[in-house]
C-alpha cells in the first residue's frame, strides 16, 4: 500500500525521468489547474456571498468591525 509520502516520492522520480521540456510542460499544468481550481473556489465563494446577501444573513460593517466580530473585540 502506498503512503502519501511514498505515492508523492513515486510521483517524483517519475517527473524526474522526464525531459527537461516534458517537465516543464508538468509544471506548467500543474501551475494552470491549480489557477484554474482557486477561481472555481472564489466564485463559489462569490456566489455564496450572493445568496447570504439576498437572504440578509452577510455580515456588515467595516473591516475592523467585522474582524473584532469574529475575532473579538479583545475588551
Amino acid at each position: 500500500m502506498l503512503t502519501p509520502v511514498s505515492s508523492l516520492q513515486t510521483a517524483i522520480e517519475s517527473i524526474e525521468a522526464l525531459s527537461e521540456e516534458e517537465q516543464d510542460m508538468v509544471f506548467d499544468l500543474i501551475q494552470k489547474r491549480r489557477i484554474a481550481s482557486r477561481r472555481k473556489d472564489i466564485a463559489q465563494s462569490a456566489v455564496d456571498t450572493m445568496i447570504a446577501v439576498e437572504n440578509g444573513t452577510a455580515k456588515r460593517g467595516t473591516a475592523a468591525e467585522i474582524m473584532a466580530d469574529i475575532f473579538g473585540d479583545g475588551e
